[in-house]
């Protein structure tokens, strides 16, 4: 008998004036990728977005907060700056203090109708990565 493990990347929760998101990962790895999905499926519809496009990362900081934060504001800043909605991500190496990972996307362009919030940045507020039951979680608020 095969029992298959399903736990989702990443929910919602209520946040005053910002928009706050619980990620889930079986290891940090899958946290970083599921914080940055999380962040895009907010941001524009991500459904069946063909990935054409593939930037890459090499990103320090000096701890695992601030680097899930460096990830995703480099992430805001490519898809402000090159007009990319990325929708994959593949954290290729990852320590405490340096990330490498590529993420694949589509030029907004003709997508312009998918775009749905806009996201000013990842915050520092309450982020804390946390071993649970099931893997890892992180609290994360983004400004909108």
């Amino acid at each position: 008998m095969v029992i298959l493990y399903y736990m989702k990347r990443y929910e919602q929760f209520p946040h005053t004036a910002d928009i706050g998101v619980r990620a889930f990962g079986k290891d940090i790895r899958e946290i970083f990728e599921n914080a940055a999905f999380a962040m895009f499926d907010i941001a524009a519809d991500l459904e069946g977005l063909k990935c054409d496009i593939e930037e890459r990362f090499e990103l320090a900081a000096d701890n695992s907060e601030e680097l899930l934060v460096a990830w995703l504001d480099e992430l805001l800043y490519r898809f402000y700056t090159k007009h990319i909605i990325l929708s994959r991500f593949e954290i290729t190496e990852l320590t405490d203090k340096v990330l490498k990972a590529k993420a694949f996307g589509r030029e907004i362009g003709s997508n312009r109708n998918r775009l749905k919030t806009e996201i000013k940045a990842a915050t520092y507020s309450d982020l804390a990565i946390k071993k649970s039951e099931g893997g890892y979680l992180v609290e994360i608020i983004f400004d909108v």
